[in-house]
């Protein structure tokens, strides 16, 4: 199982990752990337990881 978090502090509010994640975890708030749906749903394929500039997305494997 795998988790997903971003941090805002970090975040530039590009929307690679909410638009690249494949099981529609992230989205936009505020002009900054969020985990908008549940993030147990993540699948751990590290898209978000891999297209984000500033280093904000990271997955946890639980």
């Amino acid at each position: 199982m795998f988790r997903v978090s971003i941090d805002r502090d970090k975040c530039e509010g590009c929307g690679e990752c909410a638009d690249s994640c494949p099981a529609g975890i992230l989205g936009m708030e505020d002009g900054k990337a969020a985990v908008v749906g549940d993030p147990d749903e993540c699948m751990g394929c590290e898209t978000c990881v891999t297209v984000c500039p500033s280093g904000a997305a990271q997955i946890e494997e639980l």
